[in-house]
């Protein structure tokens, strides 16, 4: 059998010519693929710590507590400090929790949409009482759950990752700690009142 050399010599080039083009073109569409594909985006959208992210669903759940409470006693109190504390915490419960969902959204982290179950039972249990009896328990109610948001606050105002959720915890503080001493306050003086009756 004859080999024709000379067919073979005249495909060569062409052969030759056909893979560089291709591979030109394969070039050419990764580097196009490159100049349309979006930059990664920043680390500015990390997800937050697992201790961080906690802390702000406690913070909703509290503030959902608060806010809830303090609708109850507006309609059932029978003081008027009572009310008027109620209103104080309904006003400031909610800017707090404002300010919340904006540094939720930033930070990635989806809050409850309400209290705890074992916060929604002890509000089933206020919504029970009367008068004076009603003014105490909710009194009474503030100054522990006051307790544990400071104590949750201090922590975090300490212990958070993340610069933001930091200095949240440090800004929200010293209001709660004004509102554990105003409930202690309003809580010796139901207290006292409910003894009379």
């Amino acid at each position: 059998m004859t080999v024709n050399t000379s067919s073979r010599a005249r495909r060569a080039p062409a052969l030759a010519a056909i893979v560089l083009a291709v591979g030109g073109c394969l070039a050419a569409g990764a580097a196009s693929a490159q100049a349309t594909m979006p930059a990664a985006t920043p680390a500015s959208g990390a997800k937050v710590a697992h201790a961080d992210s906690s802390f702000l669903k406690d913070a909703a759940e509290a503030n959902f507590a608060e806010i809830n409470a303090a609708n109850i006693a507006v309609t059932k109190g029978s003081s008027a400090d009572v009310k008027s504390f109620a209103q104080k915490m309904i006003d400031q419960h909610k800017q707090a929790d404002s300010d919340l969902q904006s540094l939720a959204v930033a930070k990635g982290v989806k809050l409850p949409a309400d209290a705890s179950m074992m916060q929604k039972g002890k509000l089933k249990v206020l919504e029970q009482r009367d008068g004076t009896s009603f003014d105490h328990h909710y009194a009474e109610g503030q100054v522990s759950a006051h307790k544990d948001a400071v104590k949750l606050f201090t922590k975090a105002s300490t212990d958070a990752k993340d610069a933001d959720v930091k200095a949240w915890a440090v800004k929200m503080l010293p209001t709660l700690q004004q509102h554990l001493q105003d409930a202690q306050a309003l809580e010796k003086t139901t207290r006292a009142a409910d003894k009379k009756n």
